[in-house]
């Protein structure tokens, strides 16, 4: 059976603006892609960068909406630590702290931020299991830079 791999693509208004937190404000590797697309593969996942009007274009959707999106986006990381590494990492890249990292009552840790185009990603660790790569295949977490 093939691997199934999900890309996350989000329609953002200033590209450029997305680009530049994601590869240099919190680290992610950038494929080589066209001008009008960035994509930044993650492990067992991609993340892709598209014209927030080209993409409801293609969707054939109005490019119009606000407030709460009515999804989240989750980051998961090995350690406390690197929650708060993470959450640091993005605030200073130009996120919007949302809710500071903090225990959480389902056992773990974790925070939310505003990327810079307005996107909600939750940053967690979980102590009861690892959302990542099985045994047997190397991953790099990008908020510390430990191979595991």
């Amino acid at each position: 059976m093939q691997p199934r791999i999900s890309m996350i693509t989000l329609g953002v208004r200033d590209l450029e603006a997305a680009v530049r937190f994601y590869e240099k404000g919190l680290g992610l590797p950038r494929m080589e892609s066209p001008p009008e697309v960035a994509f930044f593969p993650l492990d067992g996942t991609w993340l892709g960068l598209y014209g927030r009007q080209a993409l409801a274009e293609d969707a054939g959707v109005s490019p119009e909406g606000g407030g709460f999106e009515s999804f989240a986006l989750a980051h998961n990381v090995r350690s406390e630590q690197a929650v708060d590494t993470v959450m640091k990492q993005a605030v200073a890249s130009g996120a919007t702290l949302v809710k500071p990292p903090r225990k959480a009552d389902w056992g773990g840790y974790s925070g939310y931020f505003k990327d810079s185009v307005g996107h909600l990603w939750e940053v967690a660790f979980n102590p009861h299991f690892w959302v990542g790569p099985g045994d047997g295949e190397a991953a790099r977490d990008t908020a510390t830079g430990e191979t595991y």
